[in-house]
């Protein structure tokens, strides 16, 4: 046996949705159902577990043994609801994922999806998802049902059968979707990456749940009192109803047409009381941050740990990382200058204490979520980042050598971008410092081909920029990386050539190829980037456009368009993905709990040293020579931006 492929039906209590897989397999009342696989591309079997039947026992043998590669799709759920099932864990080292490899040719994540973008003979059966409710997840109990919680194969064993059938097809589609993609097999050192990333979601990361329960209760508390208070205020029936509340401006002398969090700060501007209280109340009521407390109890389990945070290849154009569940990438920032203080205060639960010192208490909560993440059992938290990761990849890949030598002198990029700009000395809390921001915000809007656009999208016009301001500063920040501005047009020439020619063309170390129907960019690793169907179209000006299949903005398998810096700005964010994992292999041993972005937290040793945690995650990977990189880092006992 060299292959095994594998698709489960299972039962839980715990919904998988909220909770993810890790504590949906740990609960008492789960269960597997029904057991669907094929040795070696065979016929495929189904094991009827429910109803008695048992898996073979060479089947059994096989999930532990590491010759043997475990194919399935979402390969996490199959590997760790076994893991569950015969109290043994199975190491990921030689396990599949059919999802990862769609994903690393740029095809949907969902079987579903997979199957229908492939047209495969054999596609996932549509009924599933009533099968599933049927058969998977708590019923409600009533008279016509007897009272049961669970619906039972002998409850109706037509869908019984059916069901059946559902769990042999899945397998059949995952096994013919690995046939589709064996021309373009994901390379190891990608698999290896997949290893890693399934080590990290096993591992998890603390969490303090005595202070995410009185989070929580604090939250409601806080929520009544402001509710209450607004109620009283505008005497509103529900104060939370947009309608009302629009309804009861207007009549106040204000006309709005959104209540968001952007036209509310606008409204407190010049807002008159007590208007402007009301609209402070609202404000108040609308942080969310109760929502990431509440994922956190959902998710973590009974060794007090949030496990399977993250999904690789989720961002399937970059190869990227995604959040799951808690999704840590969107963690509000914390400001707080005595956040130990706060966050004992929220952890005893002391809500006098916590209204008397900060005013605003959703607020207060909202910048207090990262540190509900704690290291356990007497370690501490390293936290290491690398320092302007995409601003470095882009300059050594484009060669802008004044760019590089600001990192060569660890000097600071938005003041040497503005002094490159205004054709003047800037220093941070310095000489001319006040340019230092629009140095950043036309770093962060326009190196990617964003124009006035994207500088107000970023926020200019809020940070006290004229609109006059702008087109200049899109024109200065060009002239001044010229290098960059060729890389982009280069890699358009090289992209439209490709498609158009269907031959292989190169800029800038890159090549780009055609085969079979998809456009392929390989970057300094190795790894490939993936474009369905890509071909040559009209864009929105009446210019020339490379166009390709894709999941889009809408969730849906769409037609995308692209052009030189988008696929630049896909480029360098893929290289700093690969960075990232070369950094996450050189620490591999160092307990890493989760990465953020560009970021890595590692549960250490007290013993642990900082300094060369950051020196090895600086180290530049033997493929990308002349790349300088630095990251820095801190020590905390609970996680926190530093």
């Amino acid at each position: 046996m060299k292959e095994l492929a594998i698709d489960i039906e299972s039962f839980s209590d715990v919904d998988l949705s909220k909770c993810g897989v890790y504590r949906y397999a740990s609960s008492p009342d789960f269960d597997i159902l029904l057991f669907g696989y094929s040795v070696d591309g065979g016929d495929v079997k189904v094991v009827d577990l429910a109803c008695g039947e048992e898996i073979p026992a060479d089947i059994v043998e096989a999930l532990s043994d590491d010759s043997v590669i475990k194919w399935s799709y979402n390969n996490n759920f199959e590997r760790v609801c076994l893991s569950n099932y015969f109290g043994t864990w199975f190491e990921p080292g030689s396990w599949r994922c059919t999802m990862v490899w769609a994903a690393y040719l740029g095809l949907p994540r969902s079987l579903e999806d997979v199957g229908a973008v492939l047209g495969l003979e054999k596609q996932k059966l549509s009924e599933g998802k009533e099968l599933i409710r049927y058969f998977c997840i708590p019923c409600k109990p009533t008279k016509a049902n007897g009272g049961r919680t669970r619906n039972l194969p002998e409850h109706d064993r037509e869908k019984w059968e059916r069901f059946k059938a559902y769990n042999l097809r899945d397998v059949e589609a995952e096994m013919q979707i690995q046939q589709r993609l064996a021309k373009f097999p994901v390379p190891d050192f990608v698999w290896e990456e997949y290893r890693q990333d399934q080590e990290i979601n096993d591992r998890g990361i603390g969490v303090d749940m005595e202070m995410v329960k009185n989070a929580i209760a604090m939250d409601g508390r806080s929520k009544a009192e402001l509710s209450a208070a607004m109620q009283e205020l505008t005497e509103l029936e529900n104060p939370n109803s947009v309608q009302q509340m629009k309804r009861w401006l207007s009549e106040n002398g204000i006309e709005t047409d959104s209540l968001d969090k952007k036209a509310v700060a606008e409204l407190l501007k010049t807002a008159p009381e007590p208007l402007g209280e009301a609209l402070a109340l609202r404000q108040q009521l609308a942080k969310s941050s109760v929502k990431k407390y509440q994922a956190m109890e959902n998710a973590v389990c009974a060794d007090s740990r949030a496990h399977g945070m993250f999904a690789f290849y989720g961002a399937n154009r970059t190869g990227r990382f995604s959040g799951r569940i808690i999704q840590l990438q969107n963690l509000p920032q914390n400001h707080i200058s005595d956040l130990a203080q706060a966050r004992e205060l929220v952890k005893a639960g002391d809500f006098d204490a916590i209204a008397m010192l900060y005013e605003d208490i959703p607020d207060t909560l909202s910048q207090l979520i990262r540190t509900a993440f704690v290291p356990q059992d007497g370690r501490k938290f390293i936290v290491a980042d690398f320092s302007a990761i995409e601003a470095r990849v882009i300059a050594w890949i484009a060669g802008e050598r004044w760019r590089l030598k600001v990192f060569e002198g660890g000097g600071d990029i938005y003041c040497a971008s503005a002094s490159q700009m205004f054709h003047c000395k800037v220093e941070k809390h310095g000489v001319n410092g006040h340019l230092r921001q629009k140095g950043k915000i036309a770093e962060l809007a326009l190196g990617y081909g964003g124009s006035v656009g994207a500088l107000k999208s970023m926020g200019a016009l809020e940070m006290g920029l004229a609109e006059e301001e702008l087109q200049p500063l899109v024109s200065a920040w060009r002239d001044s990386n010229p290098n960059i501005t060729e890389f982009w047009w280069a890699v358009d020439r090289a992209v439209k050539e490709c498609v158009k020619k269907r031959i292989p063309t190169e800029t800038h170390g890159i090549r780009f190829d055609y085969q079979s129907g998809m456009l392929f960019i390989t970057l300094f690793s190795g790894r490939r980037l993936a474009y369905v169907k890509p071909r040559i179209g009209e864009n929105q000006f009446g210019g020339e456009s490379v166009t390709y299949m894709g999941v889009g903005g809408t969730k849906k398998w769409e037609r995308l368009e692209s052009y030189g810096p988008k696929f630049v700005e896909n480029i360098v964010q893929a290289v700093s993905r690969d960075i990232l994992c070369y950094a996450m292999r050189t620490l591999r041993n160092c307990s890493i709990v989760a990465h953020v972005h560009d970021e890595i937290i590692i549960e250490a040793d007290k013993r642990m040293s900082l300094s060369a945690v950051c020196e090895q995650m600086g180290r530049t990977p033997p493929w990308a020579k002349g790349l300088l990189l630095r990251a820095d880092g801190y020590e905390c006992s609970f996680y926190q931006k530093d």
